[in-house]
């Protein structure tokens, strides 16, 4: 497989409008990409209703993913897709507080170290049954304390 990437005009024009005013030996420029449009997140509607879990878990790691599939999400059957969820940034905390009960000790691992986890989220998980959970919210209390 080649890791060639050819970008259509328009996406070279949008990672051009993008990226006006930025110098290119910023590092932010290496970031720039095109802007997300509407028939992106409609591709993440599909993508969410795939049979395999790993393109579902595609669309749980997202920053793009539509706030509605969250809840889709956090109710699939396949412990790696509520996990990306579980370690995606932008899940509303009424997901994360719902991850933090999950069956699967490697969901509430992760959102343990989410660091936009409610704080009473983060008290349930400081109780939970897992050792390495409560190893990780002690690791996360402290890194807090020596900020």
């Amino acid at each position: 497989m080649s890791c060639v990437r050819f970008n259509t005009p328009a996406q070279r024009q949008q990672m051009t409008d993008v990226s006006n005013g930025v110098q290119r030996d910023e590092p932010i420029a290496q970031f720039l990409g095109p802007v997300m449009t509407q028939s992106k997140i409609d591709r993440l509607r599909l993508m969410a209703t795939s049979d395999n879990p790993k393109i579902r878990e595609t669309v749980a790691a997202s920053r793009h993913t539509p706030e509605e599939l969250f809840e889709t999400l956090s109710n699939d059957p396949e412990p790696g897709v509520r996990m990306w969820l579980a370690r995606n940034e932008h899940v509303p905390c009424d997901i994360l507080r719902k991850l933090a009960h999950d069956p699967d000790e490697t969901v509430r691992s992760f959102v343990a170290i989410n660091f936009f986890v409610p704080a009473d989220a983060m008290g349930d998980l400081a109780h939970d049954e897992s050792p390495r959970v409560r190893a990780l919210v002690d690791w996360k209390a402290k890194l807090a304390e020596a900020s």
